[in-house]
């Protein structure tokens, strides 16, 4: 890990943390903020608020982590807020309707596999690394001072948020605690004493409001910067793990390289920008080039920045011997029960659709099933065509076992439990 660097001019340090960014206001209180921390030594605050209802991380969240790690290495405090209490409310942020709202218990648990991740990215010195819980100050609060914080913001206000005038104007219901959402999110900057806080360009409605509330409150108010949503593999959606076109922060290298190698020719400058550190005039050359190449090297960059350890060849030719058509070498074995099969006939066997299950490629019969209907399954590097066939003993004992593959590279070797 590259040592904490203090001092840096102001003009570098924005050209820095201005890569990337959608919105920043404003960029004078930044410059001032900075030239005062560098004055008195007094490092920055920057916030980012969590949403812990979901602990699998992905490539999307790593633009803002990048961006909360460059912060820190330029001295500055970064925080962590987990927003353990107002994800009992539930967010609406960018949706028709409430997000369904989790208890205490799951978010404390989702937290602790959340930083595990984050800290891929971000430094884990205490000097530079802030964690908090958002139930510490919210609920203590009583009905009194609930009603004085409402008291600081108008329902006009509120209604300008863009998802709660679009529901308004749909006839779509809007809930009282939905209101309140953005006031206890904009206290928490209150409550941190907030010098910056990040977002997604989803966010700034919420995190202007702290802005707000600050000011309100007689503290300085913070600077907003937001990053875009990454798109995801589809090219069109922001990356998400229910849209399946994501790359999770924990995915192995070779995994995550292949990944990276099918991200659409049309956002390599995006992915670039965000997820890399190379500078802008060798991002163009690589631009300029043959596409292949420029998908080589995003990949091996990501790779890199989060499996520092990794062998970027293997991955390399793990992929390439994948898009050949190849069965890798390192695939998992998965020791089949000799009692998993059917003993009714002659011939003992069992149903291809139990043993895609057995694999862990398919959570159930019925999704295994669909999966050969659709021509998504591969057996021995052959599509396997019926939903309803069988391996025989034979199969699974013959050397080398049988290799099952789902899509581009999901691959289990079958074996009989000896």
């Amino acid at each position: 890990m590259n040592e904490i660097r203090r001092n840096v001019p102001i003009d570098e340090q924005l050209e820095i943390l201005n890569r990337g960014v959608i919105d920043l206001v404003s960029a004078d209180d930044l410059r001032r903020k900075l030239g005062r921390s560098m004055e008195t030594g007094q490092p920055l605050r920057v916030k980012l608020g969590a949403d812990p209802t979901r602990p699998d991380l992905h490539l999307g969240h790593a633009v803002i982590l990048r961006k909360m790690r460059q912060f820190q290495d330029l001295g500055h405090k970064v925080i962590m807020l987990i927003g353990d209490f107002t994800a009992m409310i539930g967010d609406p942020s960018g949706k028709s309707k409430t997000r369904p709202p989790v208890t205490l218990e799951q978010t404390r648990e989702n937290a602790r596999s959340y930083l595990e991740q984050c800290k891929l990215i971000l430094r884990d010195e205490p000097e530079v690394l802030e964690l908090r819980f958002n139930s510490e100050w919210l609920e203590p609060m009583g009905y009194a001072d609930v009603i004085r914080l409402a008291s600081r913001y108008t329902v006009a206000r509120i209604m300008e948020r863009d998802d709660f005038k679009k529901r308004f104007e749909g006839g779509v219901p809007i809930s009282m605690h939905e209101l309140l959402y953005p006031l206890t999110q904009g206290y928490d900057s209150v409550a941190l004493r907030a010098d910056i806080e990040l977002g997604g360009t989803d966010q700034l409605f919420n995190n202007l409001v702290g802005r707000a509330l600050q000011r309100d409150y007689d503290q300085e108010p913070q600077v907003v910067i937001t990053l875009p949503l990454l798109v995801g593999l589809d090219g069109t959606e922001k990356m998400s793990k229910s849209l399946d076109n994501y790359i999770g922060l924990t995915d192995a290298p070779h995994a995550m390289f292949a990944g990276l190698m099918k991200v659409p020719d049309a956002l390599l400058d995006n992915y670039f920008t965000l997820l890399t550190d190379l500078p802008r005039p060798r991002i163009d050359e690589l631009l300029a080039g043959h596409p292949v190449a420029a998908h080589r090297e995003l990949a091996r960059e990501v790779v890199a920045s989060l499996h520092p350890d990794a062998d970027l060849e293997a991955a390399e030719e793990r992929f390439r011997s994948v898009a050949r058509g190849g069965i890798p070498q390192n695939i998992p074995t998965v020791a089949i029960p000799a009692a998993e099969l059917d003993n009714s006939l002659d011939t003992q066997r069992i149903s291809m659709a139990k043993l895609v299950v057995l694999a862990g490629l398919e959570p159930s019969n019925g999704a295994a099933r669909k999966l050969i209907q659709n021509r998504g399954l591969k057996l021995n590097g052959e599509t396997y065509p019926d939903p309803q066939g069988h391996l025989s003993r034979d199969d699974l004992t013959s050397a080398g076992g049988a290799v099952l593959q789902k899509g581009k590279d999901k691959f289990a070797r079958l074996t009989l439990e000896s």
